[in-house]
């Protein structure tokens, strides 16, 4: 199996990487294609991947080609290449608001696709990706797909239809937990605490959380009732992110967020 990528930026970086270290191909099956000088020799040499400033040479050779350019310049960038592309070939694409139907006209022909949603935690190996294939591909192309998209984190497939939504939650979610982080660190600064340090341990504490629910399986709101104490801390904390309408909050950031992808 060969896997090919067009653009070679931070998160089809993330993607290699998680491929060559969990060894799901070995690098010399991965090319990778860009305009950019500096990444086609600095991804050869991080990856030993293989890598060109030609991407009609990824297209031909791939099995699984994942596109990974900017939307903005996506329809400029397939026209270059399209001819090329096999009828076999499973195209994995990741540019955020290109739909289904989108890449097939694009492609100008029916193309065995998959429209993906992943998160910056790619950068680290610990994304969220959602994936909605067409009716073109089979179960275990499907299977492979999400094997590629695991590489680098957790991957789940998701009808087409509720891509907006994933938009709005794990897609601009990072900019919510990082908002969270940064607002828990202020509130122990108030309180004395060092910045450097206020910041590790607000990190670590929603690391850690989400942890323990993603390996027990239990609901937040299970473990959320084992930290409040009667008449502790906790709950009185609690009692005010509910008077400040925290949850609503969210909520809202998250509708926000999917009504705008739909806009797009």
């Amino acid at each position: 199996m060969k896997i090919g990528f067009i653009g070679m930026g931070n998160m089809a970086g993330a993607m290699i990487g998680g491929l060559v270290k969990n060894g799901l191909v070995a690098p010399r099956d991965i090319i990778g294609g860009d305009v950019s000088d500096a990444l086609v020799k600095s991804r050869a040499e991080e990856y030993g991947i293989r890598t060109t400033k030609n991407n009609n040479e990824v297209v031909k050779e791939a099995d699984y080609l994942v596109f990974a350019v900017k939307p903005q310049y996506a329809k400029e960038v397939i026209d270059g290449f399209k001819a090329d592309i096999r009828e076999e070939t499973v195209v994995i694409s990741i540019m955020a608001g290109k739909t289904l139907a989108w890449l097939e006209e694009a492609i100008g022909h029916k193309q065995k696709l998959v429209r993906c949603m992943p998160n910056t935690a790619a950068l680290v190996g610990e994304a969220i990706t959602a994936a909605s294939p067409n009716e073109l591909v089979s179960e275990d192309e499907l299977k492979t797909a999400l094997e590629i998209l695991k590489s680098f984190g957790r991957a789940s497939v998701v009808p087409e239809k509720l891509m907006d939504a994933v938009v709005g939650l794990s897609g601009s979610g990072p900019a919510y937990v990082f908002m969270f982080i940064e607002a828990l660190a202020d509130g122990a600064v108030q309180c004395g605490m060092p910045r450097a340090q206020a910041y590790e341990f607000a990190a670590q504490l929603v690391y850690g959380s989400s942890k323990l629910m993603l390996d027990t399986g239990k609901h937040p709101g299970e473990l959320k009732d084992m930290v409040c104490s009667p008449a502790g801390t906790t709950i009185e904390a609690v009692k005010v992110l509910e008077e400040k309408g925290f949850r609503g909050a969210v909520i809202d950031a998250v509708e926000a967020a999917a009504k705008r992808s739909r806009e797009l």
